[in-house]
């Protein structure tokens, strides 16, 4: 099992409001394992292929920087995942009394972000969406373009 500094999974959907200045509170379970993890440090950034928004505990950041610094940017599209990755991340503290973070308007804009989110674990980071597109995410029709990796095939549910 491999050493990880933090100890907590970021699991299951959170519905939360922003305000208009851009300040949503993170939910208490989660605020409580950002704080115990990394002490309320998180990095925000946008997502390469959806229009939401990244959110990792600093040191789960930290191991995956130089992954991301690595890409050979000669190719176009590792270029473009390289500058959406690095060109939006933004170290961010959540505030431990209650929980807010106030997220940048460039961060905002791009995922399309109003009054209405979802907060979405990903075990190791967690997913901001905007609620009306997670929604529509969650309703959209499989175009068959993705083929399934041999990974998910083997996945036993």
């Amino acid at each position: 099992m491999p050493n990880n500094k933090w100890k907590n999974m970021y699991l299951g959907s959170n519905a939360i409001s922003m305000d208009s200045k851009g300040r949503l509170a993170i939910p208490a379970k989660v605020r409580d394992s950002l704080l115990s993890d990394c002490a309320g440090r998180i990095v925000v950034t946008a997502h390469t292929e959806e229009r939401c928004l990244l959110v990792y505990p600093e040191q789960q950041w930290q191991l995956l920087l130089p992954q991301i610094e690595s890409l050979p940017n000669i190719n176009r599209k590792a270029a473009k995942m390289q500058r959406l990755l690095l060109g939006y991340a933004t170290p961010l503290e959540v505030e431990g009394s209650n929980g807010r973070v106030l997220l940048p308007p460039t961060l905002r804009e791009y995922a399309g972000l109003e009054k209405k989110l979802m907060l979405v674990g990903q075990s190791k980071k967690l997913e901001l969406w905007s609620e009306e597109e997670w929604f529509k995410y969650l309703g959209a029709v499989d175009d068959g373009d993705d083929e399934l990796p041999a990974e998910v095939l083997s996945l036993s549910l």
